[in-house]
């Protein structure tokens, strides 16, 4: 047999073995994780159990396209069908608790605690540095509270039976307002890809500016994924304070829930892996444990998984 032949076997062997490993990590976290959860429903904010429910619509994606049929993938396709069913239970007393304590942010926000809302990438794409911006604002951009009122608009939960997809001028200037850091950048993500889930087809009309004529929502989404990665790699050359592992996974999950496949890098995977409490199974335990960051770590591992199991012959995609 060739030798170059045998040396492609072992490296494909190689890279086998090396990807089954990394799913095995994955599904060990997201198992503590989901028994976390289970323990907590009750008590988890809503931003955390958002990040449940897009987790379990990535399990139940996984577990629907999980490749090959030997017996370590089979092993690790039961794992995660194990977890879906542990999330149907918790997630239904998550979001009963959640109707009942905070009745008016829940209505607010009901559409995206359904498993059904969320669409996963099925295409790929690469963040671009020359749309990194030249300087950042020294403050936040966003208020939360203006913040919230512009997601309700395009829910159509602003008012009982409310018409959706509303955007008005003060939303669009804020949501396209460039030179935002950190939580800023990432909600205007957010803000964008949530019309998009809700069909908001028309999400730029009336931006009469001349220099964003040609601005698409796609060129936006890449736009705020380029500077999110230059934040991620500026994060990792300061060191990590508990805020900025927070920002660092919440970019992580939003731009690879938006298809840019530069996020889902193995040293970066393996820092959300080292901050989870091995025990609790939660996250960000500095603040007793932040539901928060906890939603927001689960579904960042979640796309992981699937980005791992994207490819029929998840041995074909090489490491980033």
């Amino acid at each position: 047999m060739p030798r170059p032949f045998l040396l492609l076997l072992a490296l494909s062997s190689a890279l086998h073995c090396s990807r089954q490993e990394l799913i095995d990590d994955l599904l060990d976290s997201l198992s503590k994780a989901v028994a976390f959860f289970e323990k907590q429903s009750g008590h988890i904010n809503l931003d955390g159990v958002v990040g449940y429910v897009v987790l379990q619509t990535q399990l139940q994606e996984a577990t629907r396209a999980w490749p090959h049929s030997d017996f370590v993938s089979l092993s690790q396709r039961s794992t995660a069908v194990s977890l879906v069913k542990k999330l149907d239970r918790s997630l239904s007393h998550a979001v009963r608790s959640l109707q009942e304590t905070d009745p008016k942010y829940y209505k607010e926000f009901e559409p995206i605690l359904d498993t059904a809302f969320w669409v996963l990438p099925r295409e790929w794409s690469s963040t671009d540095p020359s749309l990194v911006y030249s300087s950042l604002r020294t403050t936040e951009c966003y208020d939360e509270q203006v913040g919230d009122k512009c997601m309700t608009l395009l829910l159509g939960t602003w008012k009982d039976n409310g018409t959706p997809c509303i955007v008005t001028k003060s939303c669009r200037d804020t949501m396209t307002r460039f030179g935002c850091p950190y939580y800023s950048l990432s909600h205007q993500l957010l803000y964008f890809m949530i019309g998009t889930m809700k069909g908001c087809s028309r999400m730029l009309k009336g931006d009469m500016r001349l220099s964003r004529v040609n601005i698409t929502v796609e060129h936006y989404q890449r736009i705020f994924c380029s500077n999110m990665m230059k934040s991620n790699q500026e994060i990792i050359s300061k060191g990590f304070t508990s805020q900025m592992q927070d920002i660092f996974i919440e970019n992580i999950l939003l731009c690879g829930l938006a298809g840019f496949s530069d996020f889902y890098k193995g040293d970066w995977l393996q820092h959300i892996l080292e901050w989870q409490d091995k025990e609790l199974g939660c996250f960000g335990k500095e603040d007793g444990c932040s539901s928060h960051m906890t939603g927001v770590a689960v579904s960042a591992l979640g796309g992981y998984l699937n980005f791992y199991l994207a490819e029929q012959d998840i041995t074909k995609r090489p490491l980033i």
